[in-house]
């Protein structure tokens, strides 16, 4: 896919405007779910996926190829879904309670038939996975989305952040250690 998308970039800088259309068919699944699980939005994360493209149409003949194309359209992806959040709080005039919503799309808990004591206890989950994720840092909080929401390797997530991967190591190992502190008090003792 990595040389198809070089292939493509050239016919794009060559004047094949249709070619970007390609390379958007085929990365912006992938830049959605990146912005989603950053933004928590489907609206915002629709925005982050429009930005993004537009962003990296203009800025194509920048792309020096010492990454993937789908690595550096995530790096704007990223930095466009922090945006988005950064002006959502600025915005904000009073402080924003998450309202929970079974249908959305995320990390399944447990099974929807579900007793009401465990629907509760995973209500309180995810708001405190959600606390503990706005106390990350961006660094944080994006080397976290990538290893463990997106599954990508240290490597590929050292590439988007443009960082080394013993430093990537450590963002995603200090996410997870936050993230483990904010739903410690949960926890059951056998």
């Amino acid at each position: 896919m990595g040389n198809d998308d070089h292939a493509l970039i050239r016919a794009v800088l060559a004047g094949d405007k249709d070619a970007y259309g390609l390379l958007v068919e085929r990365h912006s699944e992938s830049v959605f779910r990146v912005a989603f699980r950053i933004t928590e939005s489907e609206a915002d994360s629709d925005e982050v996926v429009q930005e993004t493209f537009l962003r990296g149409y203009r800025s194509l003949a920048d792309f020096h190829a010492r990454s993937s194309f789908r690595t550096w359209i995530y790096r704007i992806a990223m930095n466009s879904a922090l945006k988005t959040l950064d002006k959502r709080k600025a915005e904000a005039s009073i402080p924003v309670v998450e309202e929970y919503d079974d249908g959305r799309p995320g990390i399944q808990l447990t099974d929807p038939a579900a007793g009401p004591d465990r629907l509760l206890l995973d209500r309180e989950i995810e708001a405190r996975r959600h606390a503990a994720m706005e106390k990350m840092s961006p660094t944080e909080r994006l080397a976290f989305v990538l290893r463990h929401l997106e599954g990508r390797s240290t490597e590929e997530i050292a590439a988007a952040l443009d960082m080394s991967q013993s430093s990537a190591k450590q963002a995603v190992f200090r996410a997870v250690q936050k993230l483990r502190r904010s739903l410690a008090p949960l926890w059951v003792k056998s």
